[in-house]
């Protein structure tokens, strides 16, 4: 008689012996690794109601602060549900996105006590200092602009300032919509950013950010309400977005450090001021930025880069008020001379329209705007350097203005593959030049193609402009400047000529 073991070695042999061809060809077992779970947390759960007329705060901030932070858990959506929820200023934490449902509108407070008693924290969605932090859903996130105006006017909407209270000065003291400040990893998709009443989705000293398929809608009367404003941040990437506001569409700045690698891209844009506007706060330097695939619609200024800051006065300050490391960096960039410049741009495959509005709006229909000037007595501009338009088209009551200025020149720059048409259709008086803000204001200037100041270095290559024959326009040049201030113009097939405007 066997023994057990030797039976179980004869049962395995057999086995193996007897195993059918398709088993042994059969793909072996994959093993799958867990992904970490993500939570989802509805903020009608912690009571949240929804009717829009209750505010929903103490409920909402519930909810995020029940969110787990500790692994394995690596996301937590904070749920809407169809509803209007009222609320004064949230307080995002790391690992937690706001998942606002189609239906669902989140709507900002309009009243002084439903903000942060610091100024600068004013924002009915905030995030501070944390990382992994988002907005999406498909829903809205509403900040009430329409109740901030004062006065109603087609010209200019005259707007509410919390000034008079002694929180801040100035007439621009209102609540932004969202805010991200010294943040990683920061997602925003699928969501509609509606009526600010001021800045509307504000990135602020923050790496990684990524905004894609978001709509943004200001009231188009409306001053400051910008749509996206980028400030000191770093890898930034802005898709697939509609933008259809009052101010600024997208902007960004440097405050208190340089912004570096910022791609926009498959964007539609209209603005009662600049489609995309680098300045004017501009301290640090702007390097790799791209600018490619986007739209712009009946806006007051396309393409626009308005350099007004540098050294002296805000070197001064900070050197007497922040800490030693943070003056070793700025003593850094003075010596190298970073503080305000701007290189390495590109504009590609975009198409302009750009028409006149009320003189009150910075702009006056200009399709590409680059200037740099110092904003007062005690400033010092920077200087504008490799910077590239390609394959633009546009149509626009008046022409490209490039100023640079003794102290920040324009160099090397590069106009490639370009159809400049300039008509007129609205009523509004043509004949200026737009140097705010700061500088020389507003100039008399006859209209040109191209009016040039202070460059050393512009190559135009495969330009085409056409001229209407609009009798109450004196389109006096193609390309108007003084060799004095301008110098290495290279031109290869360049063309100007006039056309009939179809009746």
């Amino acid at each position: 008689m066997t023994s057990p073991l030797l039976q179980i070695i004869i049962l395995l042999i057999l086995s193996l012996l007897f195993q059918s061809p398709a088993s042994k060809s059969a793909t072996p077992t994959r093993i799958q690794l867990p992904h970490p779970p993500r939570t989802a947390l509805s903020v009608t759960d912690f009571g949240a109601i929804g009717d829009g007329i209750h505010y929903d705060t103490e409920a909402i901030q519930s909810t995020i602060n029940s969110c787990p932070t500790s692994p394995p858990i690596k996301t937590c959506h904070v749920s809407f549900p169809p509803g209007i929820y009222l609320t004064a200023t949230i307080h995002l934490k790391s690992n937690v996105v706001l998942n606002i449902q189609e239906g669902a509108t989140l709507l900002g407070g309009t009243k002084l006590e439903d903000y942060p008693k610091e100024f600068n924290r004013w924002y009915v969605v905030l995030a501070e200092n944390v990382r992994d932090v988002g907005i999406t859903g498909g829903g809205i996130v509403d900040g009430q602009g329409l109740k901030f105006v004062k006065r109603f006017n087609e010209r200019k909407n005259v707007m509410v300032s919390w000034n008079s209270t002694g929180a801040c000065l100035g007439d621009e003291c209102r609540p932004r919509l969202v805010g991200f400040i010294g943040c990683t990893n920061v997602k925003v998709w699928n969501v509609l950013l509606s009526e600010p009443a001021y800045w509307c989705l504000h990135i602020v000293q923050c790496r990684n950010t990524y905004i894609s398929d978001i709509s943004i809608y200001g009231d188009f009367n409306s001053p400051n309400n910008d749509g996206i404003d980028i400030e000191d941040s770093n890898n930034t990437l802005i898709t697939r977005c509609h933008i259809d506001t009052g101010d600024d569409a997208i902007c960004p700045k440097t405050y208190t450090g340089p912004l570096y690698n910022l791609t926009a891209t498959d964007c539609w844009i209209r603005t009662k001021s600049s489609a995309i506007k680098l300045g004017s706060a501009s301290w640090f330097e702007f390097k790799g930025l791209v600018f490619d695939n986007i739209s712009i619609v009946d806006s007051h200024r396309g393409l626009g880069l308005q350099i007004r800051d540098g050294g002296n006065s805000f070197f001064h300050s900070f050197m007497t008020k922040t800490t030693s490391v943070y003056k070793f960096f700025i003593y850094r960039n003075v010596l190298i001379g970073l503080l305000g410049n701007v290189s390495d741009v590109t504009f590609s495959n975009i198409n302009i329209s750009t028409r006149y509005y009320d003189p009150s709006w910075w702009g006056r229909a200009e399709p590409i705007y680059v200037t740099t000037c110092p904003r007062h007595s005690c400033s010092k501009e920077g200087s504008i350097s490799n910077l590239q338009f390609i394959n633009i088209t546009a149509k626009s009551e008046n022409g490209v203005f490039l100023s640079g200025s003794k102290g920040g020149l324009l160099s090397n720059m590069r106009f490639i593959n370009m159809n400049l048409t300039y008509s007129r259709w609205t009523d509004y008086t043509g004949g200026l030049v737009d140097y705010r803000p700061g500088c020389q204001g507003l100039v008399n200037h006859s209209a040109a193609g191209i009016i040039m100041e202070h460059i050393e270095g512009f190559e135009i290559e495969n330009v085409n402009m056409r001229w209407s024959d609009y009798q109450n326009e004196l389109w006096d040049n193609p390309l108007d400047f003084r060799p004095s201030t301008v110098n290495n113009i290279s031109l290869r097939n360049f063309h100007s000529a006039l056309y009939k405007q179809m009746k």
